[in-house]
């Protein structure tokens, strides 16, 4: 069993930047994929970003790349992302989520992940 914890979102104006953290507790985080997803009003849940469990491989959404970075802390049991150049489209409940696969065409289904956080509201407003 794992409980992931997001923070760090909130309001910010079109261009500005945040970072989202995640925080993990229970079994061994190094042991998981970590995965990015959000949810806008009226919309499916969509991935964002991902990060594997063993070699730190990373994969981004068209829509961020370029601009959001995922990162990983084994040490902390934690994953982070950071968000520049925001735009309004970026406005969504954002959740961080946990798997145990490694396979990069499975990291980016919400059904690879077994473990999910509450999510954390970033706004961003013009």
């Amino acid at each position: 069993q794992v409980q992931l914890v997001e923070s760090g979102g909130g309001l910010m104006q079109t261009g500005g930047s945040l970072r989202l953290s995640c925080a993990a507790s229970g079994r061994a985080f190094s042991s998981y994929s970590m995965g990015w997803f959000r949810q806008a009003p009226g919309e499916e849940r969509s991935f964002v970003a991902m990060i594997t469990k063993d070699d730190g491989r990373t994969l981004y959404a068209k829509s961020v790349k370029g601009r959001f970075t995922i990162s990983r802390d084994n040490a902390k049991n934690a994953v982070y992302l950071e968000m520049n150049s925001l735009k309004s489209d970026d406005t969504a409940v954002y959740y961080c989520a946990a798997s145990g696969s490694t396979a990069i065409l499975n990291l980016l289904s919400r059904a690879a992940y077994t473990y999910w956080g509450q999510g954390t509201q970033v706004t961003v407003s013009s």
